[in-house]
């Protein structure tokens, strides 16, 4: 069984790679903001009740089979952390991943975000918080709270610049010594 843990900024492609590793060892894909939030519309406004979010993720991770958790569940995944094989932590230069965050949210929502679009505000507010990660201090999601937290962490910790193509990147994961001893691909 495989369990990888792959975090990050917001935009830096935690999703993505989660996606692609997970069909490559053919294993569970979860994404903490499947947890973290209730299902809306507008989306990711109503987070879930602590207990109950963690509840469900150890429910989804308890399955047989591995997995893979993209995102990030600093503050309330602390369960899951003894579980980890590896931790993946994505980086990107501040400007490709708001780029990069930019042309998602038009595609996921258009004109919703847009002037005068339901999601307007609510899109800045994301964009804001997002832009801040690489400056903003430990005390929210950043790039030092993602730092304190790895330095805690028992599991070995592959640190990949996510500008790269996910191919790239899934290879260089599926390499690692954690994985490749107990991992059995699918396909190349």
């Amino acid at each position: 069984m495989v369990r990888i843990h792959v975090m990050g900024a917001s935009g830096s492609g935690t999703t993505s790679l989660g996606l692609a590793l997970a069909d490559r060892l053919d294993i569970a894909h979860l994404d903490t903001d499947d947890f973290f939030w209730l299902p809306t519309d507008p989306p990711f406004t109503m987070p879930r009740d602590a207990d109950q979010r963690i509840q469900l993720l150890l429910e989804e991770t308890g399955r047989p089979g591995g997995w893979v958790l993209s995102g990030s569940a600093l503050k309330w995944g602390g369960p899951l952390e003894p579980l980890y094989d590896l931790i993946v932590f994505l980086r990107i230069e501040p400007e490709l991943r708001m780029m990069r965050i930019r042309a998602r949210e038009t595609a996921r929502y258009g004109d919703r975000i847009g002037p005068g679009g339901d999601m307007e505000v609510k899109s800045g507010q994301f964009l804001e918080w997002a832009a801040s990660y690489d400056t903003a201090g430990p005390e929210r999601r950043s790039l030092a709270a993602h730092e304190q937290w790895l330095a805690t962490q028992m599991a070995p910790v592959l640190r990949l610049d996510s500008s790269l193509e996910i191919d790239e990147l899934a290879a260089q994961v599926l390499l690692h010594p954690a994985i490749a001893a107990g991992a059995v691909r699918r396909r190349p």
